[in-house]
């Protein structure tokens, strides 16, 4: 179904702001979003003066995350209204970091619609149960979703099985981008970074943004969807 306002989002594994954070401004200014999801993002200690800082930088706004979602962080613009929002933790496994995932539910306009995000286990054996976590976590948002996350695996295991089981489908797909790799920065191998968005949305535009400053921004490329959402 189209018809509804378009929306711009980036999904952006930012390294933990351990590499050229003017680069990384840069990069996203240049495709001027309404929304940001950001994986590494600041955490521990004084991480909301980061987080305001890291949106300032950007050009754009605090929505949710941070610490209480473990890094992972919803920017926007002034053009979407922000209602609420909501943080889990997955359960934690010795000796493993602790993750975890945000969901805001936002508006454009007259227009509701989520936007959650995550950043999935390097572990094998650890990434589905959170998978599973994020999955049911999303199937009570009764609005069109927008997903952005770190799946740390590549198209068709375990853990994307499960995110599109239900509603979701991968933009990347969609648009006929399924071969585009998003990791690493210095030889892209492989895509472990995706948008999966509802289908009741449609699928403008998909890419990898690949400009020279993204090579100094992050250790991942960032995803780019346009999308068009439902109308209310």
């Amino acid at each position: 179904m189209t018809g509804g306002p378009r929306l711009r989002l980036l999904s952006y594994n930012v390294h933990g702001l351990r590499d050229d954070v003017a680069a990384l401004a840069a990069v996203v200014r240049a495709v001027d979003p309404d929304v940001v999801v950001v994986q590494e993002a600041p955490r521990r200690f004084r991480w909301r003066t980061k987080s305001a800082s890291l949106a300032h930088r950007l050009g754009l706004y605090v929505a949710g995350g941070g610490l209480p979602a473990l890094g992972n962080l919803v920017l926007t613009n002034l053009r979407v209204r922000v209602h609420e929002q909501r943080c889990v933790r997955y359960p934690l496994t010795p000796g493993r970091h602790l993750r975890g995932a945000v969901v805001v539910d936002c508006s454009v306009g007259g227009t509701r619609f989520a936007v959650a995000g995550s950043h999935l286990a390097t572990d094998d054996g650890e990434r589905p149960a959170q998978a599973e976590i994020l999955r049911r976590l999303i199937a009570r948002v009764g609005e069109p979703l927008l997903l952005g996350i770190d799946v740390n695996e590549a198209p068709g295991g375990d853990a994307w099985r499960r995110l599109t089981a239900g509603s979701l489908v991968d933009a990347a797909v969609v648009a006929g981008r399924a071969d585009a790799a998003t990791f690493p920065v210095a030889r892209p191998d492989r895509r472990i970074d995706a948008v999966f968005v509802d289908g009741r949305c449609a699928v403008l535009d998909y890419r990898v943004f690949d400009p020279p400053e993204a090579r100094r921004a992050s250790d991942h490329f960032p995803v780019l969807v346009d999308v068009a959402l439902p109308p209310s």
